[in-house]
């Protein structure tokens, strides 16, 4: 699925708008922590969270100008979680570079998360200088607190899980809901929050970007199995490889015969698997029908998040039009 133009043209001009008002916030000295920093930041990513921000405070008669400085404050939290996932999972590409940890260490690439957690808030802050009040700022500054500490529980279940023989479809749409949906639907509250939209929109932008943040994630999952590796900007089978419990994996556990179940353990969670297991285990999956049910499940959460969308009452219908284009955008993509 592609984006319209003028919906390109708008995530390229948010994209932008961002990423300057990062550079102007993650600066400093010593040099190396601040290039660390940067550097998942450089390599680009598809910003869809400041982008759904930004268009929920839009819907609200909200501008870019103002708003980006949120945006901003969420891309740097995001990307202070890449890095420390990249150096738990001990991945050494993203964003078809190498991570942080591969060119800074461990150490340095630890404290360049931590920088950017503290620089979020900075950001965030700086919504004061533009007239917004202390409350609207207050309650930006809570919602993101609360993203940051769930999305740290929904991590530490996801590691948890990797040593875990099963793991049930319920404890993996939580894990999800808090790792990955939760950043997804604080991106879209504060924007909402800034521009003073009524509670219930809120309740209801909230209602939608958890359901759009899990098939998300969903979709996330199967690229793992399916996508060119080119594209994906990481390696293929990386998920099987680092023993991921993902829907695919736990979907067809759950109804492997005792032969395939041997392949699919033999490569899950071993980081001397060839390709060839690598290979094997992915097909057993699709044959499974994990795919199938996966695409499904997705399909049922987009369908819940554009039902709640579509009930809010904003003063800008279009911008609402394109959040709902960026939904599907983001949960039908290949890559």
């Amino acid at each position: 699925m592609e984006l319209p133009g003028d919906v390109v043209d708008l995530a390229n001009l948010v994209s932008s708008m961002t990423y300057r008002r990062i550079e102007e916030i993650v600066s400093g000295k010593p040099r190396e922590l601040y290039e660390a920093s940067m550097h998942l930041v450089r390599a680009g990513g598809k910003r869809l969270r400041p982008l759904a921000l930004v268009l929920a405070s839009k819907m609200y008669g909200l501008s870019p100008e103002i708003s980006s400085w949120a945006a901003a404050a969420v891309e740097i939290l995001h990307n202070f979680t890449l890095i420390h996932d990249d150096i738990i999972d001990r991945d050494e590409y993203r964003r078809g570079v190498p991570t942080v940890h591969k060119v800074w260490g461990e150490g340095l690439a630890i404290v360049a998360g931590d920088l950017l957690f503290a620089k979020s808030y900075e950001a965030l802050l700086r919504l004061l200088d533009y007239g917004l009040n202390y409350e609207k700022v207050l309650s930006a500054i809570r919602e993101l607190t609360w993203a940051a500490t769930t999305v740290a529980e929904g991590q530490a279940m996801d590691i948890m899980f990797e040593s875990r023989e099963t793991v049930t479809v319920d404890e993996y749409i939580e894990m999800v809901r808090k790792k990955t949906a939760a950043l997804f639907k604080s991106s879209v509250v504060i924007g909402a929050i800034i521009a003073g939209a009524p509670d219930e929109d809120i309740a209801k932008l909230a209602d939608f970007a958890f359901n759009i943040g899990i098939a998300f994630q969903i979709r996330d999952d199967e690229l793992g199995l399916v996508a060119d590796e080119k594209v994906l900007g990481k390696p293929k089978y990386s998920d099987i490889r680092e023993g991921k419990k993902t829907i695919l994996v736990i979907y067809a556990l759950e109804r492997a015969s005792e032969e395939q179940r041997k392949v699919i353990m033999s490569a899950l969670g071993n980081t001397k698997a060839s390709r060839e297991e690598l290979e094997k285990a992915a097909r057993v999956l699709i044959e499974l029908g994990a795919l199938d049910y996966s695409n499904k499940l997705a399909e049922d959460f987009i369908r819940r998040g554009i039902e709640a969308l579509d009930s809010t009452h904003p003063r800008d219908l279009r911008s609402r039009e394109t959040l709902k284009q960026l939904a599907y955008y983001v949960t039908r993509r290949s890559y």
